[in-house]
């Protein structure tokens, strides 16, 4: 087991750790490094680090307020290298999957965005056709209203016309009753009222007295005779 302490390098530690992984421990051997902590963001650094070197993070710990330390076991460069092998299948695989997983979820969001669509398209058509067929309804109503109200008038003035000319038939036919017994009753009261007819008198011809002048016509014949 070694132990190696960096907090002189501040933060530029990484290269050192590196190197002395390399060189300072053998392969099995356990190497304890000790380095500022900082901002805090060299923890899980350091960790990450340690694992793409393909190398075992053993622990890693707070060491005081302002230092950290993390303890590490070198691996062999075969394993180091089989472990790079199914670090790099590991994420070819994980890509892949990524890539499956965006491609279903963009194949899913496609095809709601579809249905939506559709349903959207279909709840459209539906609404113009309620629509549609609401204001068909509704002027079928009032066109049926409206030939109902003109039935209604038209049927009105008929019985007002009808109503009108019975009146008219039935005065009519009271003044042609009246008139028919007035002239019945004026029939009736004539002969007594009318004076009865006188059949003119013969007149006799007063007879004349023969005029002087034919008297002596008369005498004078007869003297000549």
């Amino acid at each position: 087991m070694q132990r190696y302490d960096l907090r002189h390098l501040h933060d530029n530690f990484y290269d050192r750790m590196g190197e002395l992984l390399d060189t300072g421990l053998k392969t099995g051997e356990v190497g304890i490094f000790l380095f500022e902590v900082g901002d805090f963001s060299h923890v899980q650094k350091s960790a990450d680090f340690v694992r793409d070197l393909n190398h075992d993070l053993m622990n890693s710990l707070k060491f005081n307020e302002v230092d950290w330390t993390i303890v590490v076991k070198k691996v062999s460069d075969k394993e180091r290298a089989q472990r790079k092998v199914d670090a790099e299948k590991a994420a070819k695989l994980a890509e892949e999957k990524r890539i499956e997983a965006e491609k279903i979820a963009a194949e899913k969001a496609e095809a709601k965005a579809k249905a939506d669509a559709e349903k959207a398209e279909a709840d459209a058509k539906a609404k113009e056709e309620a629509e549609k067929a609401e204001a068909e309804a509704k002027a079928k109503e009032e066109a049926e209203k409206a030939a109902a109200d003109a039935k209604a008038k038209e049927e009105a003035e008929k019985a007002a016309a009808e109503v009108k000319a019975k009146e008219e038939a039935e005065k009519a036919a009271a003044e042609a009753k009246a008139k028919e017994e007035t002239a019945k009753v004026e029939e009736k009261e004539a002969p007594k009222k009318a004076p009865a007819k006188k059949a003119p008198a013969k007149k006799t011809p007063a007879k004349k007295a023969p005029s002087k002048k034919t008297t002596a016509s008369k005498a004078s014949n007869k003297k000549d005779k």
